[in-house]
């Protein structure tokens, strides 16, 4: 497969799942500020800028920091490219890039989705109103096109590379789905414990999809345990530890090693990452901080990616910087 065309593979399955995490960080929000009071209203949304590491770049250009700027930042701002439209265009310029790879109906879905969206930037009062139902069919297309590229695609390089693209920018967003809640939204360490503390946490497990599943597993819901479940599961498909895995498969797959071993950078530091993750306990999580052992898991991703990109594309890090 040509080095372009894994690429635009690669990015295009990223953004698809950027655009549908940013979906659930704003639902996320949007429950848990069901629960403040009116006035707690810059407290609530400033800090979902502030863990999309962006804070900078929304202060240059909205104030205050509204439930509506916030909103419109990070959904329908077409200068921000991680908001949920620009996502969005580079996803379906992609997809353009490689129709002759990817199947007709998976196409036809990303371009759906990209209209769909620009319709509604047309007229996003309802949007800054209550966005759940926005949050809510972001959500869904985003699951319908994992399917159908499950279930059209060739399960060769071309859908080894989307399935890579997809678990390690669903890592790294679950990652900071649990930032949100733990380091920036609870309001005061008075409140752990409380009946408003379970409250975001069962939002939290809402938002990833993973209340069900959760409370199956494990009934009662308390930090220590969705942190695990969703840090180090290994079968809750948005579990971090669960998406490095499959995207260790794809990876040995596209090269064709065994997994257990490595041949190129990519695969050494995705190793790595999985080994560490695979022998963390909760206890050492919480022991070194939660935020703390986020923001290292991040980095240690990112890096993950330079390596891919470098590996696999011919990129090399300040390269790939300029590009995005």
């Amino acid at each position: 497969m040509l080095s372009r065309v894994a690429e635009a593979i690669y990015w295009m399955s990223r953004y698809l799942e950027r655009a549908e995490n940013m979906a659930r960080f704003l639902e996320v929000n949007w429950h848990m500020s069901l629960d403040h009071r009116p006035e707690k209203e810059f407290y609530q949304w400033e800090p979902l800028v502030s863990v999309t590491g962006d804070h900078a770049l929304f202060a240059e250009r909205y104030q205050p920091a509204t439930k509506q700027n916030v909103i419109n930042f990070l959904s329908l701002d077409t200068d921000y490219s991680h908001s949920i439209i620009s996502c969005l265009r580079a996803a379906r310029e992609n997809a353009r890039t490689v129709r002759e790879i990817i199947s007709g109906e998976l196409w036809e879905q990303i371009n759906m989705f990209h209209h769909m969206v620009e319709e509604v930037a047309g007229n996003p009062e309802n949007l800054y109103i209550n966005p759940y139902e926005f949050c809510h069919d972001v959500k869904l297309r985003g699951m319908l096109l994992g399917g159908i590229a499950n279930d059209t695609l060739a399960h060769s390089e071309g859908w080894h590379f989307f399935r890579l693209g997809r678990f390690l920018e669903r890592a790294d967003k679950t990652s900071r789905i649990l930032d949100v809640k733990y380091f920036i939204l609870l309001p005061d360490v008075n409140y752990v414990g409380t009946a408003y503390d379970d409250i975001q946490w069962a939002a939290l497990l809402r938002t990833t999809d993973a209340l069900n599943a959760y409370r199956q597993h494990y009934g009662r819901i308390t930090p220590r345990q969705v942190v695990k479940f969703l840090m180090l599961g290994r079968d809750f498909p948005r579990a971090i530890l669960h998406c490095l895995l499959n995207g260790q498969q794809s990876l040995h797959s596209i090269s064709g090693s065994s997994v257990g071993t490595f041949h190129n950078k990519a695969e050494r530091a995705l190793g790595h990452l999985v080994a560490q993750l695979s022998y963390t306990g909760t206890d050492d999580i919480f022991d070194k901080g939660l935020h703390e052992f986020t923001d290292q898991l991040q980095t240690e991703m990112n890096e993950v990616d330079n390596a891919i990109a470098e590996t696999f594309f011919g990129i090399t890090f300040q390269a790939q910087a300029q590009q995005q």
